[in-house]
């Protein structure tokens, strides 16, 4: 077994699979401190790891996302905050442009996605 200090191990014991929200809430936290140490030590390191694989096997199961286009991505951003083609102008340089990458006549370039991603506050990546 791996020597983890205390406070880590009574968090959330032994790891295993994660069953319910309030456990995924628990390892997350868990994991969030021990990446959150400057120096953490070898065996604090494997147990991250271990709690990275049980969460993420937990989130691949009941969190998953399925893949989107940047196209199929910017029309559901536009529809959850009620935004036309005609408010993203100033993002795109003019409505025309809007209209082009929705129809997927002209792909977003980086500086779409750099102001996109400031726009919705949300990472470049999820335009790639």
């Amino acid at each position: 077994m791996i020597a983890v200090p205390e406070k880590y191990a009574l968090a959330v014991g032994s790891p295993t699979p994660i069953t319910s929200e309030l456990q995924h809430e628990e390892y997350l936290a868990v994991l969030d401190e021990l990446a959150s140490k400057d120096h953490p030590t070898r065996d604090e390191e494997k147990y991250a790891e271990v709690l990275m694989a049980l969460i993420e096997a937990y989130e691949e199961e009941h969190h998953s996302v399925p893949d989107a286009s940047p196209v199929d991505v910017l029309r559901a951003l536009m529809e959850a905050h009620d935004l036309r083609q005609k408010d993203l102008a100033a993002i795109f340089g003019s409505e025309s442009i809007v209209s082009e990458v929705l129809h997927r006549k002209r792909d977003l370039n980086k500086a779409h996605i750099e102001k996109l991603s400031k726009r919705f506050h949300l990472s470049p990546a999820v335009f790639f």
